[in-house]
């Protein structure tokens, strides 16, 4: 280890920046502080002392403290030394305390708090002494993050009155995010709207909403400088509370909007509030649209949106509209869509149209490309391709059979895809599979080499075929499958069947809908799966 040191001391300045910056800060900090002086000097530098993240935090949205042997060497020796060189620090609930209270930081303006328990908001708000008093006019930055690991450690009552902490605490604040990683977490929601909640200094919010009265409440005038608003609402619906959606927004310049569930008042709620943006600059717009006599498509948007922001340079837009055509005959084709879209000078815009007879509902999708979205919904077999880089989450539903062609698209198009589910009934019409390796060569096997999770509770048993026959799709190790316990026990033949041995064995988890009692042999066949 000296030797390397010596190598690694005799390398110029530049270079040794260019290895550090590959590693985190901490790992630079907790490695190199202390072993010369020259490496001191580096160490020392803006780059690796000014943003400090004193948690782990893993690929799923968890976080943990440091280990002990870390913690006690960063509160003992690191940051006495480096205190007045950070700008920002990452904290997870169980060790904040104790960094903060280690030593002064004259010059932190930003925190990031995560894994917020109910039990650390006395700690962090309620006591002066330790706490509000010393980073009351100080802070200027930042983020509370109340996943708790899969847990919902905090009821959905004390959400607001964390909010109204926020700003009686932080007198100075300019930039908030205020949500959560987990789907388990309440959302923000006022019962009583509190005229405490309010900031002459806020520039930018961004907040998971319950309903879209939160949205009008802080529009309302109580952040009257604010320029930046993100807000994802679980329900956007009418209400009966009088809430004034007409007053003008001058200083908001940047606005997204996200909702995940069905919209039926888009035009008596969304559009009134979209209008009153008369400077937007940016907006970005993610939307399920229900219950509209026509699609949403480019002249709806020109006619309804673009019209009223004569300073908006930047559209993005994820978009589901729907509508029902019961006996119409003169059908909006995807090619009448994108026609609308000619003039447009946002990005390139995709669409897609799908008609589905049997429930009469005509789906239009329309986005903003490249597609920045983790998830993607609803595809079909009009699904016109290209790469998807960003997406982890898709569901694919259609009235028409999917074969085997479309899965090698989907497999190309979402090459980081990680949860799949699959929602159809109709069976497949190229029943010509390889039943051994030397038949029908020309078959692609499919690989999904990050899949970690199936959906296939609502199928035809075909689709069962199409992913645990070894002939068609080669499932990557540890996948949790949902299924119907029915169907795989006559797909698998009673769980003896060798062309589906393969890949039930990488199965890391099955959920079971429909089982009834298991064979003996039934373990034989799942070695190392868990079974629910």
């Amino acid at each position: 280890m000296k030797h390397s040191f010596i190598q690694l001391n005799d390398l110029p300045d530049e270079i040794l920046m260019m290895i550090l910056k590959k590693l985190t800060n901490i790992e630079v900090l907790y490695s190199l502080i202390g072993t010369n002086k020259r490496l001191n000097q580096i160490i020392y530098d803006f780059t690796f002392t000014n943003h400090l993240t004193l948690m782990i935090s893993l690929s799923n949205g968890f976080t943990y403290p440091l280990s002990d042997p870390i913690l006690d060497q960063f509160c003992s020796q690191i940051l006495p030394k480096i205190h007045h060189k950070i700008k920002w620090l990452d904290l997870e609930s169980s060790s904040m305390k104790r960094i903060l209270l280690t030593t002064n930081y004259p010059n932190l303006t930003g925190l990031g708090l995560y894994n917020i328990h109910e039990e650390t908001i006395t700690d962090l708000f309620a006591d002066e002494n330790h706490f509000t008093h010393i980073f009351k006019n100080q802070i200027l930055s930042l983020i509370i993050d109340i996943n708790t690991n899969g847990q919902q450690n905090v009821s959905e009552d004390m959400i607001p009155i964390i909010f109204t902490y926020i700003f009686t605490t932080f007198t100075n604040l300019e930039y908030l995010k205020f949500n959560s990683s987990s789907i388990a977490c309440p959302r923000l929601s006022f019962y009583i709207p509190s005229s405490f909640i309010n900031s002459s200094n806020l520039l930018e919010l961004h907040v998971n909403l319950e309903y879209f009265t939160e949205c009008l409440y802080l529009c309302d005038g109580r952040f009257n400088r604010l320029h930046t608003l993100y807000v994802n609402i679980l329900r956007i619906q009418s209400s009966n509370l009088i809430i004034n959606n007409t007053e003008k927004l001058p200083k908001l310049k940047y606005f997204s909007l996200s909702c995940n569930n069905d919209i039926y008042d888009y035009d008596e709620l969304i559009l009134p509030l979209l209008h009153r943006m008369l400077n937007l600059i940016k907006l970005y717009l993610y939307l399920l649209v229900c219950n509209r006599e026509t699609f949403i498509d480019g002249n709806e948007m020109k006619i309804n949106i673009i019209n009223y922001m004569p300073y908006l340079n930047t559209f993005i837009f994820n978009i589901y509209s729907y509508i029902y055509f019961n006996d119409q005959i003169n059908l909006l084709s995807n090619e009448d869509i994108q026609k609308t879209f000619k003039n447009f000078k946002y990005n390139k815009i995709i669409s897609c149209v799908d008609y589905f007879p049997k429930v009469e509902i005509g789906q239009c999708h329309i986005y903003s490309y490249p597609y920045q979205l983790e998830h993607y919904d609803a595809i079909t077999n009009n699904f016109s391709g290209g790469l998807f880089t960003c997406v982890r989450r898709i569901l694919l539903f259609d009235e028409r059979s999917f074969e085997h062609e479309f899965f090698i698209q989907i497999s190309q198009s979402f090459p980081f895809l990680e949860k799949l589910t699959v929602v159809n009934q109709k069976q497949q019409n190229n029943k010509s599979f390889r039943t051994s390796k030397n038949v029908n060569q020309n078959l692609s096997i499919i690989h999904y080499p990050h899949l970690n999770e199936l959906d296939l509770t609502a199928v035809h048993i075909d689709y069962i075929k199409q992913f645990l026959f070894d002939t068609k799709t080669c499932l990557p190790n540890n996948v949790f499958l949902l299924i119907d316990y029915q169907l795989m026990k006559k797909v698998t033949r009673n769980f003896r069947r060798n062309t589906t041995r393969s890949n039930c064995n990488k199965l890391n988890t099955i959920l079971f809908y429909r089982k009834l009692t298991f064979p003996e042999h039934f373990k034989d066949y799942f070695l190392h799966t868990n079974i629910l």
